[in-house]
């Protein structure tokens, strides 16, 4: 066949028949990461989330106060509210049932009435017919004007028109559903734990709800037998509840939060601040109940009215005339800062790269009003608190200039010179970041074996001497007076500080794609780790969004059997390696167990941990940032009750010195 002929056919063969139309919601099912996000463990709690979304929906119009999430021995999720109920009569431009119409078509839905809802969360309209879609099973009853309605559902699909099943002493909804397998093929299983930190947030942020989570599963995944779980959500107070609550785990530098709290024009602002002594911002921002993680123009406004106001009410006092020769920041005025800040749009406008980012320049307006107000009159009324907090920014200020001095010095002395990388550093071949991996190995003996056995075309080891600085306990120019910070910020090539935030990471020049942590197999290596993840969630957040930080997982025991041997990564790998090779004689089976990763050669280390071929890598998320801070705080800050309770209830077996 000519050229031409082959021109020819394909202009015929895409034509108005090669137009493909999905209908209803069979875009949702063929596309339904364009909904949701992904088809992950992500996306399928974010299933959950949508349809508690409508319940909430239905709290802030004022109809609901009680919210009960179960999820299903069979896994399955049951969402039942006390709202007024889904309204079950005839739609005229859709031809039936108003319900059905919710379920099954795309942006339908009272959120779009102004009249119903003034302000709503979730995906505007898309949510609850988007979980509709993608579950294999979902069945909705309501219950309204003393009756109960209802219709079942598969793959988005109703199975028969709404039916009336008898009468109704209550209102509301519940909806149970199924995700659908062939759509989530990693797991259809739920975390309990996920689902509960996202609840306590909603509840957090809804002060006066209730939400209650139950968990009737009686086995885990891997069929072992568990308990039952239930757990009930409340705040009286809301955001004052909720700030204290992330800051549990640091020393309060003011006694109680300065809570915030306006209705003056169309954006409704809450906002909850209290200082520590730690040298962490946490600010977390939200809208509608979402979290606006790239946060946004209600963030600007608050970090304005926030170090405009504690600027005047310094310089007034002739607070900050003792700085001679340090220029005060605008971060200064937030080290040791935990608030929650919380807007109410009606029509909010997100962007960013994952639409989390508020673009509402009126909020800006508001939230620095409503916070400079505030403060003013607080710093009047509070002059002790007052005072802490100033004198707190003072220190800020004085370490952030020792720490630029620092900070200056070592990109001096790595960064802005090729040649000057850290000496322990063995760089690899390739020059292609995509392509390179970096190992931050524990010990000059791991590190030996891992440099011998590596591919050096692509592997490069940077040896780490004990346990790095916990930076969760040290200011910042502490960090970059360590020898081994220092040695990781060159190795990576990346460069920290600009003039509007002396903290902001540039990662532009990043020359290695994958970093992966190297430790020992054991509770010191496992220290040691946290510590290293500890220093890369604070000072190098951005390398942990974009996917690049790993932890190499190591095994535990070798086990031989005449010529049979196999790696063994946990106990009870060991415990099936005896039992197939010995009759269950434990005696029988030669068991090494690595105490370290200096006891592996070179080709055991390689071949077990760093050969792509075989390794398993954990590469580290935050699925939840709050929680993620929190954790973090509470098992590497200075306060020990909390760590000792976190172990105790946690650990396999823990014995802790009193």
């Amino acid at each position: 066949m000519s050229e031409e002929q082959k021109e020819t056919n394909s202009e015929e063969e895409y034509s108005a028949s090669s137009i493909t139309v999905l209908e209803g919601l069979e875009a949702v099912r063929k596309r339904p990461s364009m909904y949701i996000g992904d088809t992950g463990e992500k996306g399928l709690h974010h299933l959950v989330y949508e349809v508690v979304d409508n319940s909430i929906d239905e709290a802030l119009a004022g109809y609901c106060n009680k919210i009960i999430v179960t999820i299903n021995p069979d896994n399955s999720i049951t969402v039942e509210d006390n709202g007024r109920g889904i309204p079950v009569d005839f739609h005229q431009k859709e031809g039936r049932s108003a319900l059905e119409v919710v379920m099954t078509v795309l942006h339908a839905g009272g959120k779009f009435d102004k009249s119903s809802y003034k302000v709503s969360g979730g995906l505007h309209g898309v949510g609850v017919s988007c979980v509709n879609a993608l579950s294999d099973m979902l069945k909705v009853t309501v219950r309204r004007q003393g009756k109960t309605y209802q219709q079942e559902y598969s793959k988005g699909k109703p199975l028969y028109a709404v039916k009336e099943i008898g009468t109704a002493d209550t209102t509301g909804t519940t909806v149970t559903f199924k995700p659908d397998a062939t759509i989530f093929t990693l797991t259809t299983r739920y975390k309990y734990s996920i689902l509960a930190n996202r609840i306590r947030e909603l509840a957090y942020l809804n002060k006066g709800i209730e939400i209650i989570l139950n968990d009737e599963r009686t086995t885990d995944e891997n069929g072992n037998e568990i308990e039952k779980k239930s757990e009930r959500f409340y705040s009286e107070k809301g955001l004052e509840e909720f700030v204290n609550f992330i800051n549990g785990n640091n020393e309060k530098l003011i006694p109680e939060p300065i809570c915030i709290s306006s209705n003056k024009g169309e954006i409704p602002v809450d906002v909850a601040i209290i200082y520590n002594n730690g040298y962490t911002e946490k600010v977390f921002s939200f809208v509608n109940n979402i979290n606006t993680i790239e946060g946004g123009t209600h963030l600007t406004g608050f970090r304005r009215g926030l170090t405009r106001t504690l600027k005047a009410w310094g310089d007034a006092n002739k607070k900050f005339d003792k700085l001679k020769d340090v220029t005060i920041n605008s971060e200064d005025f937030r080290e040791g800062l935990t608030a929650i800040v919380s807007v109410k749009v009606l029509e909010p406008q997100f962007e960013g790269q994952t639409k989390t980012k508020l673009g509402n320049n009126e909020a800006d307006k508001a939230v620095a009003d409503a916070v400079g107000e505030a403060m003013t009159n607080y710093l009047e009324e509070h002059p002790r608190e007052a005072n802490s907090i100033v004198d707190k920014i003072i220190l800020a200020a004085t370490a952030r200039h020792a720490a630029q001095k620092a900070r200056t010095a070592v990109q001096r002395k790595g960064v802005l010179h090729g040649n000057s990388l850290p000496g322990k550093l063995a760089d690899c071949a390739n020059k292609n970041p995509e392509l390179c991996e970096l190992f931050l190995v524990e010990g000059d003996s791991a590190g030996g074996s891992a440099k011998q056995g590596r591919n050096r075309e692509y592997q490069a080891i940077l040896p780490l001497r004990g346990k790095i600085l916990n930076v969760e306990k040290a200011q910042w120019h502490k960090a970059f007076e360590s020898e081994e910070i220092k040695n990781i910020y060159t190795a990576l090539g990346v460069t920290i500080g600009t003039e509007e935030d002396s903290k902001a990471l540039n990662i532009s020049k990043l020359r290695y794609h994958k970093v992966i942590i190297m430790t020992d197999a054991d509770v010191d290596g496992s220290h040691i780790a946290t510590l290293i993840l500890t220093f890369f969630f604070r000072y190098m957040r951005e390398l942990i969004d974009g996917g690049h930080v790993y932890l190499a997982t190591p095994p535990l025991y070798l086990c031989k059997k005449g010529k049979n041997e196999k790696y063994c990564w946990n106990e009870d790998q060991r415990l099936e390696f005896i039992r197939d090779n010995s009759d269950g004689r434990e005696e029988s089976v030669h068991v090494q167990r690595y105490k370290g990763l200096g006891e592996m050669n070179k080709e055991q280390l390689y071949d077990t941990t760093m050969n792509p071929e075989n390794r398993t890598l954990k590469q580290v998320k935050i699925e939840d940032a709050i929680e993620a801070d929190r954790i973090f705080t509470m098992l590497m800050g200075d306060e020990v009750e909390p760590r000792r309770e976190f172990i105790e209830a946690n650990a396999t077996y823990a014995n802790i010195d009193a």
